[in-house]
């Protein structure tokens, strides 16, 4: 089900999203509401499931993950609930994709360097049972930005 999102709603999310940590006041002040009206809103957009969690972003070179790729997966078609079970368990696994078009399954891959990069891709990735084959690209630097649709 699709909500729809008026301006109010697009100014709450982005400040959540520049700092999931305001306070009701501040928030409100920011989006030009009063408390009572963004704590409303704010309600309304969680039990709608436009807001799922709040979570934090983390630094990951400054966690000591230096090294980032996308590695993507050509997988058997019957595999998918296998290979994103063993993907939701493995080591250094950021995020993964089910897609559709030349690859299957795009995985997020984050590691302290490339050695582990390395053997999470040879050792774990393809080895994976279903898994026909994997294509890998480093990542040099990533812009994480902020929203997509409530910014425009």
């Amino acid at each position: 089900m699709r909500n729809e999102l008026d301006d109010v709603d697009r100014r709450i999310l982005t400040e959540l999203t520049v700092d999931g940590r305001l306070s009701m006041r501040v928030l409100a002040d920011r989006v030009h509401v009063s408390r009572a009206h963004a704590y409303n809103r704010l309600e309304r957009l969680k039990s709608a499931g436009v807001i799922e969690r709040f979570t934090v972003r983390i630094n990951h070179s400054a966690s000591g993950l230096d090294t980032s790729a996308f590695v993507a997966l050509s997988i058997r078609q019957d595999s998918w609930r296998s290979v994103s079970e063993a993907l939701r368990a493995m080591k250094f696994v950021d995020h993964f994709s089910l897609l559709g078009g030349d690859f299957d399954v795009l995985v997020l891959v984050r590691a302290p360097d490339n050695e582990t990069l390395r053997r999470v891709v040879l050792e774990g990735l393809q080895s994976l049972d279903g898994v026909r084959s994997t294509r890998t690209w480093l990542i040099f630097d990533e812009d994480r930005g902020g929203l997509d649709e409530t910014t425009a």
